[in-house]
């Protein structure tokens, strides 16, 4: 039990090392990019954190399955390099011992990102795209200032209103616009305006009513006129580069009960993250074998593509489901592919590890001064 504890603990402070580290870069790129939608007034600096906060499970159900590799990779190096584990199999530590004792952490990452993948970034992903929905109603009715005439950046339409109230409502609304085919201009003059969400399409509208509308070209007498009770007007979605997809916002539930493909596939991946990060414990354990004479990075290279090989074909399968190119089981698949891979390397592990020492790696030479090469 002291061995197993000890083993876990290395492999843990590696994980939250590397996982802390990497959590840190993405979320640091991330709230710049919303930091830089806050000061062009797109969001409210108030709900940053907010969005942080729920987008955290979606970043750590990926985070985790690779901090996990990455900690057997260096906890178990090191052990190799210090002659520790030679001394632990003195004492009768066999592979499959080990491979036992390292199931321990890798079981309670599995829960830990099965919790994440099933249930919380789900929820943080509706909860994020409800903050946008809502910052974009927010932001388009507190842009216009009563009795100012204003253009939008990168429009060419004007807006003006005399009242905009606390629940929304607009009064008098002028806009003038210039279709950019035709370049005749359009003029929508209306007693009131508010904003209406579509939601089968997901599209927000300003719709008038009670107006007019003119459209003609300037100092031609062609004027088209148009009266109406309610004219719509759709809105640009600004923030739709940074939204997360409807499907990955869904709840577990709702996934478990359609036939869709999109549907399909977005279960399996949630379900595949826990199951990920089992086989890469099985795949890290062989791999963590390391020559003291070659270093303890030795092999972090190529294991860390064999990792990157076995996530791009388990998003790429995934893609492939969603578009109803390739059945569910095509995922497993992948999963079987490679846990038969890593029982390759456990069984066989001496001969593949005989085979990349006889690799030759390059070596540096320094010559000192005053020494004369022979």
């Amino acid at each position: 039990m002291i061995v197993f504890r000890y083993l876990a603990r290395e492999v843990l402070l590696s994980m939250l090392a590397v996982s802390s580290v990497l959590l840190v870069i993405i979320m640091s790129g991330r709230f710049v990019k919303y930091l830089s939608q806050a000061a062009a007034g797109e969001l409210d600096p108030n709900v940053l954190m907010a969005i942080m906060g729920y987008r955290l499970p979606g970043f750590l159900e990926l985070i985790l399955p690779l901090g996990l590799f990455l900690g057997f990779l260096l906890g178990y190096g090191r052990l190799y390099l210090e002659s520790e584990m030679t001394v632990l199999e003195a004492c009768g530590m066999s592979q499959k011992r080990l491979l036992a004792y390292s199931m321990g952490p890798a079981l309670l990452v599995a829960i830990v990102v099965g919790i994440l993948s099933v249930y919380l970034a789900p929820y943080g992903a509706a909860q994020t795209n409800l903050i946008f929905d809502q910052q974009e109603s927010r932001s388009e009715l507190e842009s216009l200032v009563p009795g100012r005439f204003q253009q939008k950046e990168n429009s060419s339409r004007v807006t003006y209103t005399d009242e905009v109230s606390a629940g929304g409502q607009l009064g008098l609304v002028f806009m003038a616009d210039r279709n950019k085919s035709t370049k005749r201009l359009q003029i929508t003059l209306a007693e009131t305006g508010s904003t209406m969400l579509d939601t089968e399409r997901e599209q927000r509208f300003l719709v008038l009513e009670n107006g007019y509308r003119y459209e003609g070209v300037p100092g031609l007498a062609d004027y088209q006129e148009l009266g109406f009770e309610r004219y719509g007007t759709e809105i640009e979605r600004r923030n739709q580069a940074i939204r997360y997809d409807k499907i990955e916002a869904l709840p577990t539930a709702a996934l478990w009960v359609s036939d869709q493909p999109g549907h399909r596939a977005q279960l399996n991946w949630r379900l595949s993250l826990p199951v990920l990060a089992l086989v890469v414990t099985l795949l890290a354990v062989p791999l963590s074998r390391v020559n003291p004479r070659q270093g303890r990075f030795a092999r972090l290279v190529p294991s860390i593509l064999i990792y990157l090989t076995y996530l791009t074909l388990l998003s790429n399968t995934t893609s492939q489901v969603s578009e109803g190119e390739s059945s569910p089981m095509a995922i497993w698949m992948i999963h079987l592919l490679f846990a038969a891979l890593a029982v390759n390397m456990i069984l066989f592990g001496r001969f593949w590890s005989r085979l990349y020492n006889q690799i030759p790696m390059p070596t540096l030479r320094l010559r000192l001064p005053g020494r004369k090469s022979s």
